[in-house]
């Protein structure tokens, strides 16, 4: 049974997806050698099919999905804005409503809070 994530974690699941799988591991490896994330699952190959300045486009990519803090967030999209590839990078943060409650205490003590 899951429970409502404590109020106090305000845990997220930021997708991120990227060309080059390697080069998104490696983005996924410094977030959490720099304590921005506690984790990250990386699916080496997915496939995209997006508009794209009036194009359709269908091709291989990867995605993460990294467990945070949301006051992370912003952090981590800078962080995407300046290594990443992609002029607007896909980076979205999804709300975590419930879950092992001592997974998501863990997701809070491996990650730091924003510098101020």
């Amino acid at each position: 049974m899951t429970e409502s994530a404590p109020e106090q974690y305000e845990c997220v699941e930021v997708v991120i997806t990227a060309e080059d799988p390697e080069w998104l591991a490696n983005f996924t490896r410094q977030l959490v050698e720099d304590r921005l994330v506690a984790c990250g699952h990386n699916i080496a190959q997915i496939r995209a099919i997006y508009r794209w300045e009036g194009k359709v486009y269908d091709e291989p990519q990867a995605r993460v999905g990294l467990h945070t803090r949301a006051s992370l967030v912003p952090e981590i999209v800078a962080r995407a804005d300046r290594d990443h590839a992609d002029d607007v990078p896909c980076v979205i943060a999804l709300p975590v409503s419930a879950g092992h409650p001592d997974y998501l205490r863990w997701i809070y003590t491996e990650t730091t809070r924003p510098h101020q």
